[in-house]
């Protein structure tokens, strides 16, 4: 897999019928690794062990209901009083990043009201903080630390 703009963490891997796996540190269990797989891994492992979030408040590919249709969010990392921190939308390396890809994750935020955002294709982060009460964003240069 290609080298993305994170640092170097240890991954797991399995091979089976051809194929390779990678371990997710939050589900437990070898994933068949994608390249948008590799970018999720990478976020994980950047979300703990470079800003200290931690396990107990990330969850991973969970549906959620987005104008009566079910989609699924990458990854979203809670607040201690179970409200969302943090909602992140993953691409494999060689998609492109567009506005299509802020409306995504601007419609599964409507319904899910995280803080910050983040975007990414393991090249290319952005990172946002809501501004809920004039309906915008506010780029930032990296997200904050985990705080408790």
């Amino acid at each position: 897999m290609q080298k993305l703009n994170f640092s170097n963490y240890s991954f797991r891997f399995k091979n089976s019928e051809n194929k390779t796996y990678i371990f997710d540190i939050i589900r437990k269990k070898f994933l068949l690794l994608t390249p948008e797989e590799w970018v999720r891994q990478h976020v994980l492992n950047y979300l703990i062990e470079d800003l200290k979030y931690p396990k107990s408040l990330i969850n991973v590919e969970k549906l959620v209901n987005v104008n009566g249709l079910k989609r699924r969010y990458d990854i979203v990392v809670f607040n201690t009083d179970g409200s969302f921190f943090l909602l992140v939308e993953c691409k494999a390396p060689e998609v492109q990043i567009t506005q299509g890809t802020f409306d995504q994750i601007a419609q599964y935020n409507f319904v899910l009201k995280a803080e910050n955002l983040m975007i990414t294709n393991g090249l290319n982060h952005y990172f946002c903080q809501m501004d809920f009460e004039n309906e915008k964003y506010v780029f930032l240069k990296e997200l904050p630390e985990f705080s408790k």
